[in-house]
């Protein structure tokens, strides 16, 4: 804008300039000098006359000149060049301020309105950008804020819906193994269990519940601490083939359901034992919901990483789910009726993210290989 008053000025004084120059070149014409030897030989040709005895037509010329230096002594009069001047200046004092109307006041004006309407949170309304004006950087800043804050609130009302979706789906989740333990205990409570078998039973089925909803629980709680960056980590070094030989015997211990190849080589990681059993055992129960198949589980060491590779038998992941698998609250097509919050494989990249290490999921002809790449210590 300022380029643009800059030009506009000094076109209005080149204008004056010339304006002045035509009226100097008009005055330098009309030359004083020329005009008075006219009226000396207007004079000498009236005394001739009149010594000469023509007096009447000497009284002509005489009157004529009278009427000539009459004429010359009231001089050229100066309005019209003064109106042409003021003209010329209100013109342009015109368009200087309707240029500063069209470029500074409108567009501040819409500014202020828009303004407006932000504070009193209307966010729906959007503020053209124009480049000719002076503003046309500051109303784009001021439409990307505005689109920014819209996207932070329909991300904010997601996230406040996806929050009671899960915990309203934890609570269904909870519901189930709590009334399975209440009708054991009453059976328990009424004497039903009136051998040695059934109430090592009635007890076994009781503890399983219990540990479901251990899990349940700590899902909800990985839920409520995960987006806060809470969840600690304490790595420590240790060896992982014993440590996940371990920790598969004890996950096997009630299904009897994984088949686990010893591996011929050790390696030390830096982990979080108490995150990294976490995480296998998701992986484990997703396999259990899902599949419903046996799992078999190896471990293998290939450029300074060990890999835990665990396969189940099922239906696999479809093709358009595998992009959003590790996202929160992301279920797939293939869940069916199965409970679930989809936190599993969310927490299970999360925890894996924290120990530097990587997780991928890999379809095979007849089930599903998940794969976690852990660093060795060394």
């Amino acid at each position: 804008m300022r380029r643009m008053l800059m030009r506009v000025t000094i076109l209005f004084a080149m204008l004056i300039v010339g304006i002045t120059a035509i009226f100097y070149i008009s005055d330098k014409n009309e030359d004083p000098e020329y005009e008075k030897s006219v009226q000396v030989v207007s004079a000498n040709e009236i005394e001739q006359l009149i010594r000469s005895g023509h007096t009447e037509e000497a009284a002509e010329q005489a009157e004529q000149l009278k009427t000539e230096i009459r004429e010359l002594s009231v001089g050229k009069d100066d309005t019209g060049r003064l109106f042409i001047m003021c003209g010329v200046s209100l013109g342009f004092g015109l368009l200087v301020s309707l240029y500063i109307y069209l470029a500074i006041i409108r567009p501040f004006n819409k500014m202020q309105v828009f303004a407006n309407q932000i504070a009193r949170g209307d966010f729906d309304v959007p503020l053209n950008y124009e480049r000719t004006n002076y503003f046309g950087s500051f109303t784009w800043a001021f439409d990307s804020m505005r689109r920014e804050i819209t996207k932070s609130r329909a991300c904010e009302r997601e996230a406040i819906v996806n929050n009671k979706t899960v915990i309203a789906t934890l609570s269904h989740d909870i519901k189930t193994p709590i009334s399975s333990i209440r009708a054991y205990a009453e059976g328990l409570e009424a004497n039903m269990d009136n051998s040695p078998e059934k109430r090592r039973k009635y007890l076994s089925v009781i503890m399983r519940k219990c540990d479901e909803v251990s899990k349940l629980t700590n899902d909800l709680f990985l839920h409520s601490i995960s987006d806060l960056e809470k969840l600690k980590m304490v790595p420590e070094r240790f060896e992982i083939c014993g440590f996940v030989m371990e920790a598969l015997a004890e996950l096997s211990a009630e299904h009897n359901d994984i088949v686990f190849e010893k591996p011929c080589f050790s390696a030390d990681v830096m982990a979080d034992k108490k995150r990294l059993l976490q995480l296998i055992e998701n992986i484990i129960n997703n396999a259990r919901k899902y599949a419903k198949t046996e799992i078999n589980a190896r471990l293998e060491m290939e450029d300074g990483c060990v890999r835990l590779c665990l396969r189940d038998h099922g239906n696999g992941i479809p093709d358009e789910d595998m992009p959003f698998i590790f996202e929160k609250f992301y279920r797939g097509h293939n869940s069916g009726d199965e409970q679930g919050s989809g936190l599993g494989l969310y927490i299970v990249k999360y925890i894996a993210d924290k120990m530097n290490g990587k997780v991928s999921l890999r379809n095979l002809k007849d089930g599903l290989e998940v794969t976690l790449e852990l660093p060795c210590a060394d």
